[in-house]
């Protein structure tokens, strides 16, 4: 029989932490969710997250997965343990049985999309509770303008324009973006990105893009050109303002 899947939801304050990913550090949110797991049942224990999330990047909607060792033990009891050997930055706010499908259930290889939000503090100078959670920008930011920017980046597009260079060369930076919401409420500014998939330190670049049109310093002609390949973006958002809220699965 093959091990039984569990699938874990997490929550996670990035700030002191170096992104989702493992490190040689040992300060990646996948670092301190396996050596719980370890301390727990008493040998290592591999996790499997939906993607990566960069130093400083939030999550009030991860997912990962494990295989559950023989010791089994109910849900609840799971969570309660997880959460009691994690840092108080990371909790895992729910733990089921992974759905059983024909090819099995994979955190990352099984989403079919995922939603991001970036805030943005349209202030003078940044609220104290929101050092760390949202990017201060000082400067007018003209909402229909945003909005209208946005729209040229929803829908199907090479976005290779709006990508940072990892280090190893993804196989296609042509993705889909369903929808980009922008809200304001006070000097709140939301966005919130939904698609199929995500580039490696893309919402932060098409953040930082629309912000730049948002202050008159560029135009929908100039984001057309980087969506074209003709530019390319170097206007990068802070990772504190973002957050990812939700992985999506059939």
């Amino acid at each position: 029989m093959k091990p039984k899947r569990l699938k874990l939801l997490i929550a996670y304050d990035g700030r002191l932490f170096t992104g989702w990913q493992s490190q040689a550090a040992g300060n990646g949110i996948q670092d301190h969710i396996e050596r719980a797991l370890a301390k727990i049942v008493g040998s290592p224990v591999r996790i499997h997250g939906s993607g990566r999330t960069d130093a400083g990047v939030h999550a009030l909607g991860q997912v990962a997965h494990f295989e559950e060792p023989p010791q089994t033990r109910t849900t609840a009891r799971w969570q309660i343990a997880l959460n009691a050997n994690l840092p108080p930055e990371i909790r895992i706010l729910k733990v089921t049985r992974a759905p059983g499908t024909k090819q099995g259930f994979h955190a990352r290889y099984s989403a079919t999309g995922k939603r991001y939000t970036y805030r943005i503090w349209n202030d003078r100078f940044l609220h104290p509770f929101e050092l760390g959670r949202a990017w201060l920008v000082p400067y007018p930011l003209d909402l229909a303008t945003l909005r209208a920017a946005a729209a040229v980046l929803v829908g199907r597009h090479d976005f290779a324009g709006f990508a940072a260079n990892r280090g190893e060369p993804d196989e296609s930076t042509i993705r889909t973006i369903s929808d980009i919401r922008i809200a304001k409420r006070g000097p709140l500014i939301t966005f919130t990105f939904e698609g199929e998939g995500f580039l490696y330190k893309m919402v932060r670049l098409l953040t930082g893009s629309l912000i730049r049109v948002g202050q008159g310093r560029g135009d929908l002609a100039w984001l057309q050109a980087i969506l074209s390949g003709a530019k390319k973006s170097n206007h990068c958002a802070p990772p504190d303002g973002l957050c990812l809220a939700k992985v999506f699965y059939r």
